[in-house]
């Protein structure tokens, strides 16, 4: 997944500075500029005004930027507000098929058996036996047509049935006061989000789209959609949840994402 196009105030070259440090920290500049806080405020003669340090120092560089990115997920997690409603869309917006989005080619893509597959369950859940997808299947369904954003820049609206990640959350026993809930999938990406976001009434655990089963190069057989994050915050080919309070990261998140990245 690329980054997304840099601002040019960001990368503005200027005097006397190593741009091998900006480089380095290209990644994590970018993705506080995309969420669109303290804009213009993040070029290295800004840091070095702001924190004194050298900027040719690149620990002293990089503290500061991981710094302003904890501050942009606390911001949005600050003003969350966990029963507001992101929009929603009609049929006929609906984009079919939906679009392919992974850390490789749609080409590379292994498909999963679903007569054995199993969702694990694990950490502050109180019935950790596995479910088939089955038995996911024959859960009550919800339904949202909603807009998928990419980090990248592009989006759809797409229309998904699932299970409400609430009512299977409390169906399980979730602690629903920790802090976290964590994913492992198929294809061996991990991501987490916030309780605040799985409790929210729009996220569910998708088993179909357009309602038709997710096929394999969208999620087979369960995928997350949440209206209140970025695309790389909806996992997909999920086989293992965990309920936990400490802080789980995930695949892009431990490159240097924000996150939170959502409202």
């Amino acid at each position: 997944m690329s980054t997304g196009t840099p601002s040019p105030s960001v990368f503005r070259p200027k005097d006397g500075i190593d741009q091998s440090v900006l480089e380095e920290n290209r990644k994590l500049i970018e993705e506080i500029d995309r969420r669109k806080l303290l804009r213009g405020a993040v070029s290295l003669g800004a840091l070095t005004m702001l924190t004194g340090c050298d900027v040719t120092d690149r620990g002293a560089v990089q503290a500061v930027l991981r710094a302003v990115s904890t501050f942009n997920d606390k911001v949005q997690e600050l003003i969350f507000r966990p029963n507001h409603l992101a929009p929603t869309f009609s049929e006929a917006q609906v984009v079919k098929p939906p679009r392919f989005n992974a850390f490789y080619e749609i080409t590379e893509v292994k498909p999963v058996d679903g007569a054995t597959w199993k969702l694990e369950l694990a950490g502050l859940i109180k019935d950790k036996r596995s479910w088939t997808a089955q038995q996911i299947y024959a859960l009550p369904e919800q339904e949202w047509i909603i807009r998928h954003i990419c980090v990248e820049g592009w989006d759809y609206i797409g229309q998904w049935s699932g299970v409400n990640f609430r009512h299977f959350l409390e169906r399980i026993g979730a602690d629903l006061t920790a802090k976290y809930v964590a994913f492992k999938c198929a294809d061996d990406y991990t991501g987490s989000i916030d309780m605040a976001t799985a409790l929210h009434p729009q996220t569910i655990l998708a088993t179909k789209y357009a309602r038709q089963p997710v096929t394999d190069p969208f999620g087979f057989p369960l995928r997350l959609r949440t209206a209140t994050k970025l695309g790389f915050k909806n996992p997909k080919w999920i086989t293992a949840i965990e309920v936990t309070n400490t802080y789980p990261g995930g695949y892009w998140e431990n490159k240097g994402f924000n996150w939170h990245s959502g409202l």
